[in-house]
């Protein structure tokens, strides 16, 4: 008989919340009482949106780059996306409040990471490590059928049209050094919603175009909380959402929105 797949989960938009997070891990026996994993040969993916929002996003980035260690050890994995609030956040760093042309926000792009949310104790904090860390994540991947992404947008074949074409254009994104690019950059990784009029499935919908150019047959994101953008109570956030016919699943269960973190497990 064929080897059962090691089992693989999903969460997205920690948005600092350290503690969260590592209940969330623990109560499914991914980590330890002290963090160290103890899945196994689990898989785990980060979606995303590690930064900003909440009381600790520099320390969840250090816990993602010690759990993926310590998973390796044990034969498991973990992996992290790029999220929208990880570029805003390298902008802030590279940029400051230079005026950006084209773009009236005041303050450049600190003043518009600072608006949307951004943490000057992630700023401060944020060290090479940090920044090698973040400019080393793919945008998107394909895992056992499942597209996983950050934002609820097609906007990412604007980038390419196969998954190494994306994650090389994106790693050329993070590495330029023009103002103009990284304003482009930010609004492309911030766009939502391009898949909740896709209810049922057409060929030449934003959905059936994403799984068709970059490969999977359900697409997974984070970015528009279950709670601001789906409606749902926040103390009703108890499970990620399917939609779209059932093509896509909505994790970012709006932490902090007084949702929660939602740890999937897609196989």
């Amino acid at each position: 008989m064929p080897r059962s797949k090691p089992p693989l989960y999903v969460v997205a938009d920690v948005h600092g919340h350290r503690s969260e997070l590592r209940t969330a891990l623990h109560d499914e026996g991914l980590v330890d009482r002290s963090g160290q994993w103890s899945g196994e040969n689990a898989r785990l993916w980060l979606l995303g949106d590690y930064v900003d929002r909440g009381p600790d996003g520099i320390g969840v980035i250090d816990d993602i780059r010690q759990l993926a260690v310590s998973a390796a050890a044990a034969g498991g994995e973990v992996h992290a996306l790029l999220g929208n609030h990880e570029v805003q956040l390298l902008a802030a760093h590279r940029f400051g409040t230079t005026p950006i042309a084209g773009w009236d926000e005041p303050g450049g792009f600190r003043g518009g990471w600072a608006r949307f949310g951004g943490r000057e104790d992630d700023l401060r904090r944020l060290a090479p490590q940090h920044v090698a860390w973040i400019m080393s994540l793919p945008a998107v991947a394909v895992v056992d059928g499942h597209l996983l992404v950050h934002s609820d947008t097609a906007r990412y074949l604007e980038f390419g049209s196969s998954v190494e074409a994306v994650n090389a254009a994106v790693a050329a994104a993070l590495a330029s050094l023009e103002s103009a690019k990284w304003l482009e950059f930010c609004g492309r990784m911030s766009d939502r919603g391009a898949f909740r009029e896709a209810e049922s499935a057409r060929p030449d919908d934003a959905v059936s175009t994403m799984l068709r150019v970059l490969g999977g047959e359900v697409l997974v994101h984070g970015h528009s909380t279950l709670t601001k953008y789906f409606g749902v109570a926040p103390q009703d956030v108890r499970a990620a959402l399917r939609y779209a016919d059932r093509r896509v699943v909505a994790i970012d269960g709006g932490v902090y929105e007084g949702g929660r973190i939602l740890l999937t497990r897609l196989v």
